[in-house]
């Protein structure tokens, strides 16, 4: 899905903004339709992020202006933030009509990377240069291990275990973890095994969800040939969900760790490579931010668009 970002006036933005990954705007240079005389951006390109302020939910930035190249123009100027998702494409994190935001609703313990374009009646400027940095620790994280080192085998071996990052006893019947998959034929058929965990297996519910392409709605199909749905290839997203019946971490605590390992009913081939919760096996521990964990229903870790 893409968006194409059109010119609006400067008092519809908010200075405060939530990031909705439900919401979110890719933003395109390549998609901007405003004429410009020349190749020449018309305002100059804005500072680096700089980070104000730094909490679990939380970032506040600041940037150096942008100012308009043409000395005769007094436009108001205004600004996107977004994170590089591809080729002159952002995901939109907010907008600000001053050169400074708090975007929050944001991932904890995730890294983010983050750059400032200006724009105004009059044109747009160039991309700032990014800024990378992670959000600090909520609640708890999850470490992960890749034990497939052929993404493309019929099945996924991984482990996760869950660390206290808290300052206080976490009860892990209040934990939800997701780790993030997209089936590439549109097809559903996945199994959720646990081959092995610290708490033991039968203390960890596997639920997988999945979000298909909707059908058409009801009426004369397209002809001669009918549509089908999902369009063949369509990839299908969703989650290994997983919850506990039991354990309570002291902080800095773990839950162990959690073996799982994920395959289609009929041990059909998987690609695991355009999974959003995937990274390449290194042989070692690291922590996944792509993975994510709610808490009571508040996210605590991760942001698998990040």
């Amino acid at each position: 899905m893409s968006f194409v970002r059109r010119p609006y006036h400067a008092a519809m933005r908010a200075r405060r903004v939530t990031l909705s990954t439900a919401t979110a705007v890719l933003l395109s240079l390549a998609a901007v339709g405003v004429a410009r005389a020349d190749d020449t951006p018309a305002l100059t390109t804005p500072g680096a992020p700089v980070v104000r302020g730094n909490r679990p939910h939380e970032l506040v930035l600041g940037w150096t202006p942008a100012t308009w190249r043409d000395p005769a123009v007094h436009d108001p100027v205004s600004y996107d933030i977004g994170s590089p998702i591809g080729t002159n494409a952002y995901r939109g994190l907010g907008s600000s009509d001053t050169a400074g935001i708090t975007l929050t609703g944001l991932g904890p313990g995730t890294t983010y990377r983050i750059a400032v374009q200006a724009y105004g009646t009059s044109g747009y400027s160039d991309h700032s240069p990014v800024t990378t940095v992670r959000t600090a620790y909520g609640r708890a994280k999850v470490d992960y291990l890749n034990l497939d080192w052929s993404p493309t085998d019929n099945q996924a071996q991984f482990v996760l275990q869950v660390v206290n990052t808290g300052t206080t006893p976490l009860d892990l019947t209040t934990v939800r973890v997701r780790y993030h998959v997209r089936l590439e034929d549109g097809s559903t058929s996945l199994v959720a095994e646990c081959d092995w965990a610290a708490l033991g297996c039968a203390a960890v519910r596997r639920t997988l969800q999945f979000f298909p392409v909707p059908a058409p709605p009801p009426g004369p199909t397209p002809g001669p040939t009918p549509t089908v749905y999902p369009i063949p290839g369509t990839p299908v997203p969703g989650w290994l969900e997983l919850a506990f019946t039991t354990g309570v971490l002291a902080p800095g605590a773990s839950s162990g760790p959690i073996q799982l390992r994920l395959h289609r009913s009929s041990w059909a081939a998987i690609d695991e490579r355009d999974d959003p919760s995937w990274r390449a096996a290194t042989g070692s521990w690291t922590g996944n931010d792509h993975v994510t964990l709610d808490v009571d229903g508040v996210r605590e870790y991760g942001d698998p668009w990040a």
